[in-house]
């Protein structure tokens, strides 16, 4: 069987090659394909996501996770320096987010639900192959509460106007943009921004080692299953090298990265993406979209959803595999199913949590809406409010990442502490 799986996921491979570059209307369509494609290949073989920062240190007692997060953040906005600096910074769309009430309320409701459904918005598509029923709950009900929250994120003022406001306008109503800070660093701002970034990853790192050595020293750490069988050496023995071999094949195709390797990955594809498309990685808002189009499939009109949702109707319109974000989650959701066919997982992986009670349907239910309304407030999930503006340079992301971190939290006490809910995701689930 699981030659049959390795056959199938070479043959999608070619099958993204051949029908995205013939299919798709434009290029960089295609191009967003293969980076949609690259993303859900890497969360998957990295049993990473970014839910897991929250939930593996309050169920687990490992930060490990939260701490590559930080060595990804700096190192994305180091590579972005080298894109900003000496240019005009409003010429790139960057996501320097308003900072104000909808910011710190997205961040709680987001953090919320993710710790419901132990997943993000790149972790719900990830995870339509490695818990099917859990991720398409949440998914439709993440997609209603982005579409519910349209008109709030389109119109409220408490979602779109900043308390904070720096020079530099590259977004709709700006925010902190770092650099605007230290322009007198001989650097453009961006020497002086660095090192607070590294100075905020350095703080996050220290409270994660100090948080891990207390659960170790009462006894209360449990470790992360999965990123225990990452870290165990596994490498090729160079005396005994075969290049046809199964053991060659099941170290470039099946054993899963580190968390490092995941967030290397990760890291140059986001520079590939900012590099052709001037602008970063986000995934929520074409969720609402969907939604929208739903609807329009049981006969409302564009006009009408676009009317509600505060938008334009092209935005409900444009067909699905030509708006550019859609493809690219396309791609994520294929990119995570290549991996599991090609390491001869995707069986597995598939048959896990159809165990699903009502309960459950419920409590995904509650955690894809709240991430979804979180998302409208805080205008980005954890890759359009969290990564891509700590890699931008926006103070914004790091509050974010507070206001996540305490929901997520809250979210853990009130369901994971309370037996009557308790599930365990800790083993194999790529956002946990």
């Amino acid at each position: 069987m699981k030659k049959i799986e390795n056959i199938l996921g070479f043959l999608g491979i070619l099958l993204v090659l051949i029908l995205g570059s013939t299919l798709l209307k434009t290029d960089m369509l295609f191009f967003r394909l293969l980076i949609g494609v690259g993303l859900g290949y890497a969360l998957a073989r990295a049993y990473t996501g970014f839910a897991g920062s929250v939930n593996r240190a309050y169920r687990t007692g490992s930060t490990k996770l939260m701490r590559t997060l930080m060595f990804m953040f700096f190192i994305s906005a180091l590579i972005t320096t080298g894109f900003l600096f000496n240019s005009d910074p409003t010429s790139y769309g960057l996501w320097i987010n308003p900072i104000n009430m909808g910011l710190i309320l997205g961040g709680l409701f987001f953090g919320f639900g993710m710790s419901i459904s132990v997943c993000c918005a790149s972790g719900v598509l990830t995870d339509l192959s490695a818990g099917f029923p859990r991720a398409f709950v949440t998914l439709i009900f993440f997609g209603l509460g982005v579409f519910v929250g349209f008109p709030i994120q389109n119109t409220a003022g408490w979602v779109r106007n900043s308390w904070f406001i720096t020079p530099t306008g590259v977004r709709i109503n700006e925010g902190v943009f770092l650099p605007d800070l230290f322009k007198g660093d001989g650097f453009e701002g961006y020497l002086g921004a660095l090192m607070l970034i590294a100075l905020f990853c350095a703080i996050v790192t220290f409270i994660s080692y100090y948080y891990e050595k207390k659960l170790k020293e009462t006894n209360s750490f449990i470790g992360h299953e999965m990123e225990i069988q990452q870290e165990q050496s596994d490498g090729i023995d160079i005396k005994s090298f075969k290049l046809f071999s199964a053991e060659t094949y099941k170290h470039i195709f099946v054993k899963p990265w580190t968390l490092k390797q995941g967030a290397i990955v990760i890291t140059i594809l986001y520079t590939l993406l900012m590099a052709v498309t001037r602008s970063g990685w986000g995934a929520s808002t074409p969720y609402g979209i969907w939604m929208g189009k739903i609807l329009m499939f049981f006969g409302f009109s564009a006009d009408s959803i676009a009317n509600f949702a505060k938008m334009s109707s092209d935005a409900f319109t444009l067909p699905f595999f030509q708006h550019a974000v859609s493809v690219q989650n396309f791609g994520i959701v294929v990119g995570a199913v290549i991996y599991l066919l090609t390491a001869g997982k995707f069986k597995e992986s598939i048959s896990t949590e159809w165990d699903i009670t009502i309960k459950d349907v419920i409590l995904f239910a509650l955690g894809g809406f709240t991430m979804g309304l979180g998302t409208r407030f805080a205008n980005g999930c954890n890759v359009g409010a969290l990564y891509t503006p700590i890699a931008n340079f926006s103070l914004s992301g790091w509050i974010f990442l507070i206001s996540m971190t305490v929901g997520g939290i809250i979210s853990n006490r009130v369901f994971y502490d309370r037996p009557l809910f308790r599930r365990d995701y800790s083993k194999k689930q790529i956002g946990v």
